[in-house]
């Protein structure tokens, strides 16, 4: 299994942390308290499972950003010809296929969404009160209250339950990012996506406001910083995928800026994240801390590849009236296309009814459906 450990949560263990957050893998001992089934925990790294231990409830938040970068990566990707498919979880083969032995695009994405999906959950649940060891984040309310121009009227304070975005990017950098040393080109690349992906949740916090008066007046508001909806992530994140930079090491030994959310390092390895790639093409500039990287060209997408866990593209869907890549042309590498109608069922003419129901027909629709040869 060794050889396609390659993060901290190694990619071809997933799956399992995933559904390590299920009821039935988590058994109860103290209140408060939950500790995973031994068969779960064995897929866990020593240092995970130190974290693990040391943070109660935190299990169940890494499990629910496994789950939705998952999810995510399949909407994000659902009209691609490689559509972040998954596989089951079976004596130790990865998720989504050896294509993350491959240091392409799609790997890059696969790890930055999946430390986004971390961070964003760990960041989310402690505001939330899940995990015992903290807490909100109190520190904006240290700062003075934001005045207008009118003398001795406040326009806003901080209050409220911040989402506690810098634990969730140390934690996450902590678990995640277990393994990675940075000693070669790849778990160079592998560091700087999964760093990609936690400041693109770092970077979208918003403020959210609450008014506070008589009578619906808004004399003073009360304001914290709240996480992005996840959609909003794995939307920059496409983007950045399309964008992605080809990289080498640098011979400079360059260090990249510190900035951002993280601070310097985490556990003493500071110099784990100071380093900078360079393009592959010297024409292009070096990419920065949101992009993402990769060192090879993409595998092809149009034919099954069981070795790969590539699913080819026969039998899938497409759009016949499309230039873009969801089209036929593309989708189907120019095979061709089959074209039948199917009948849909759905419900239609609904009427609200008092009090309170909601009546529907149903209406027996022809669809026509395109899949790829």
């Amino acid at each position: 299994m060794q050889d396609i450990v390659r993060s901290g949560i190694p990619v071809c263990l997933f799956q399992g942390i995933a559904k390590a957050g299920e009821p039935n893998n988590l058994l109860p001992q103290t209140p408060g308290a939950l500790y995973m089934d031994p068969a779960v925990h064995a897929i866990l790294r020593r240092k995970q499972r130190r974290l693990v231990r040391e943070n109660p409830g935190v299990l169940v938040a890494v499990a629910k950003g496994a789950n939705q970068a998952i999810v995510e990566c399949q909407f994000q990707f659902r009209n691609r010809r490689w559509n972040c498919s998954t596989r089951n979880f079976l004596r130790g083969k990865n998720l989504f296929g050896k294509i993350v032995d491959r240091g392409c695009r799609e790997t890059a994405f696969i790890y930055a969404i999946t430390s986004a999906g971390v961070t964003h959950a760990i960041a989310r649940a402690r505001s939330e009160g899940s995990i015992e060891s903290c807490t909100c984040d109190y520190s904006h309310q240290a700062r003075a209250p934001q005045v207008t121009s009118v003398p001795g009227l406040r326009d806003w304070e901080w209050g409220g339950c911040s989402d506690n975005i810098g634990y969730g990017f140390k934690f996450s950098r902590e678990f995640v990012d277990t393994g990675e040393r940075g000693r070669n080109l790849r778990e160079k690349m592998n560091l700087h996506n999964n760093e990609a992906g936690r400041a693109h949740v770092s970077s979208e916090m918003r403020q959210e406001c609450k008014c506070h008066g008589m009578s619906g007046s808004c004399t003073v508001k009360t304001c914290w910083m709240r996480l992005p909806s996840f959609r909003v992530v794995g939307d920059n994140l496409k983007d950045r995928f399309d964008g992605a930079s080809r990289v080498m090491v640098s011979n400079a030994g360059s260090l990249r800026g510190q900035g951002g959310s993280g601070g310097s390092g985490v556990g003493g390895k500071k110099n784990r994240y100071n380093f900078q790639l360079k393009p592959y093409n010297p024409d292009h500039k070096p990419p920065g801390t949101k992009d993402l990287v990769y060192l090879e060209p993409s595998p092809g997408f149009c034919e099954r590849n069981p070795r790969l866990g590539i699913q080819g593209t026969h039998g899938r869907q497409c759009n016949d009236t499309s230039i873009g890549v969801d089209g036929c042309d593309l989708m189907c590498c120019g095979r061709g296309y089959r074209t039948h109608e199917v009948s849909v069922v759905q419900r239609c003419a609904c009427m609200f009814h008092w009090c309170c129901e909601v009546k529907c027909n149903l209406c027996r629709t022809k669809k026509t459906i395109h899949t790829c040869l």
